[in-house]
């Protein structure tokens, strides 16, 4: 068996064990993916949501301090809830998409996992396990990746951002995404000790994969919690290790490479 495989192998166990195999127990933290700029994927996340009534929902997309803002009041009104996140200076996709996870689970609190650009910047400088602070040992923060997962993830990050990044930036890009990983399982954490659960994550699919994103964080740093992690696809197209994947179509959109063509 190649070390990849073993990889996969040993984090879908430790996945298949955190989430309270063999036990009738429901998840306690549940990670629902997407493709950022696909409705359909946010549709799918919405009913979920409201399915699984939680009490708090993670979102990859706000700033701890951005969920603060968030009131019931505000999440009866659409408009004053956009102006409130400031989500139109966001870099996000269209506000629309998502409002209705928000209208789906009225009563839960807002969590925000996201990293400020500014504190991103200093993470590059300093280190992301100096700059996430005295838990980053216990969310792995501490530890090199093995050389091969370390390529593969340099590969990744320069083919999403079309082949244009100097080869010297990507082992920082890599950090940042460990970074975000950990910080999306501790805000989980944290959200699940103030609330007692269920709490929903939402993520896009490359943080909420169990063999390399948020879930194996949060494996790692509280083994005893019950996680399940949900993909969507475009088409059958997906990346990754997950407890399940939704189907789902794909969106006509631009090819974002053009420009560097």
């Amino acid at each position: 068996m190649t070390g990849w495989l073993c990889r996969i192998t040993a984090a879908a166990l430790v996945a298949f064990a955190s989430q309270g195999a063999g036990a009738n127990s429901a998840p306690e933290v549940v990670f629902i993916g997407e493709v950022h700029d696909n409705p359909g994927h946010h549709a799918a996340q919405s009913v979920e949501v409201a399915r699984l009534r939680p009490t708090a929902v993670v979102f990859e997309m706000l700033t701890e301090e951005q969920a603060k803002r968030v009131t019931p009041d505000l999440i009866g009104d659409a408009t004053a809830l956009e102006a409130a996140l400031e989500w139109a200076e966001s870099g996000w996709p269209d506000f629309a998409m998502y409002y209705p996870i928000f209208q789906s689970a009225p009563g839960a609190r807002i969590y925000g996992a996201a990293i400020p650009r500014d504190a991103a910047r200093a993470a590059l400088g300093a280190g992301v396990a100096a700059s996430f602070g005295d838990d980053a040992a216990r969310f792995g923060l501490t530890e090199p990746l093995p050389e091969d997962e370390q390529i593969a993830r340099e590969a990744d990050q320069m083919a999403a951002h079309c082949n244009a990044l100097p080869a010297d930036l990507l082992p920082g890009m890599v950090d940042l995404q460990r970074m975000r990983d950990a910080n999306l399982a501790r805000a989980a954490l944290q959200a699940l000790d103030d609330t007692g659960g269920p709490v929903v994550v939402i993520a896009g699919n490359g943080h909420v994969r169990l063999d390399r994103g948020a879930p194996v964080s949060l494996a790692r740093a509280a083994p005893e919690v019950r996680l399940h992690a949900i993909g969507q696809d475009e088409a059958g197209r997906i990346d990754g290790l997950f407890s399940e994947v939704w189907p789902g179509d794909p969106v006509d959109r631009a090819d974002p490479c053009a420009a560097f063509r």
